[in-house]
C-alpha cells in the first residue's frame, strides 16, 4: 500500500478552512469540491490511457485517451457523495458506482447496507471517495468488496487520514495482491477515544449535509 500526502499550498489553504468550526455547510461543501479536484489531479497520475490519432486545425497529431474499460469512481455513502462532483469535474467520462457502508460506533466494524456496482469489475481501475480514514475498517471493507468483484487497481481519495487508520488498513488488506494507493490532503496526529481524527475536522457527513444526531 502506498500513501501520497499532497504537499501544495492551495491544498493546505482549503483544508485549513475546512477544519474551522465556524465554516458553514455551504462553504464546507464548496471547499470539499475544490479540494477533491486538486487531490484527484494527483490521484489520476497513473490512470490508464491508450494512444489515439486526431486531426488538429493544422495537422494530424497523436495523443491519448482514457483506456477501456473506463475508470470507476466509487463514493462511499453518505459523506463520499460530497466528493463526487470534484472528482467528476476532472474525469467526466469515468463511470460511477455507489457503495453504502456503515460503521458500528461500539465495535467500529464496517458493514455494507447498499451497493450499485457492476457485478464484474475485471480490469477496472477504481477510485474510492471517502473523506476520513479514521479507524480504517470502512475503507478496508470497501476495497475488499471491489477486489472480490475483480478490480485490479484501487486508489482511495481521503481528505484526512490518521496513523492508526493507515496501519489498520494495511493490516486489513494483508494478502491482497492488488495495488492500493491512498491520496490525502494531510496525515493528522491520532484518533481520540471515540474514533475521531485529531485535530481533524469533525464528522464530514454532518458538516456537509447536517442532520447530526
Amino acid at each position: 500500500m502506498r500513501t501520497n500526502v499532497v504537499d501544495h499550498p492551495l491544498v493546505s489553504h482549503k483544508l485549513t478552512t475546512l477544519r474551522d468550526v465556524d465554516t458553514d455547510s455551504p462553504t464546507f461543501r464548496r471547499l470539499t469540491d475544490e479540494l477533491v479536484t486538486l487531490l484527484a489531479y494527483e490521484a489520476t497520475r497513473d490512470v490508464r490511457v491508450v494512444e489515439t490519432s486526431i486531426v488538429t486545425p493544422v495537422a494530424p497529431a497523436t495523443g491519448v485517451k482514457l483506456a477501456t474499460p473506463k475508470p470507476l469512481v466509487v463514493p462511499i455513502l453518505r459523506a463520499g457523495l460530497g466528493m463526487l462532483d470534484g472528482m467528476m469535474r476532472l474525469m467526466p467520462t469515468a463511470e460511477v458506482g455507489f457503495l453504502g457502508m456503515v460503521r458500528n460506533e461500539e465495535t467500529l466494524a464496517a458493514s455494507t447496507y447498499a451497493e450499485r456496482l457492476p457485478d464484474d469489475l475485471s480490469g477496472r481501475q477504481c477510485y474510492v471517495l471517502d473523506p476520513m480514514l479514521a479507524t480504517g475498517g470502512t475503507l478496508a471493507a470497501a476495497i475488499r468488496f471491489l477486489v472480490d468483484r475483480g478490480a485490479d487497481d484501487i486508489t482511495a481519495i481521503c481528505l484526512l487520514v490518521a496513523p492508526e487508520g493507515l496501519a489498520n488498513l494495511e493490516a486489513g488488506l494483508e494478502g491482497l495482491d492488488v495495488p492500493v494507493t491512498i491520496v490525502t490532503a494531510a496525515q493528522d496526529e491520532r484518533l481520540n477515544e471515540k474514533g475521531y481524527i485529531v485535530p481533524g475536522l469533525g464528522d464530514a457527513g454532518d458538516r456537509l449535509y447536517g442532520l447530526a444526531q
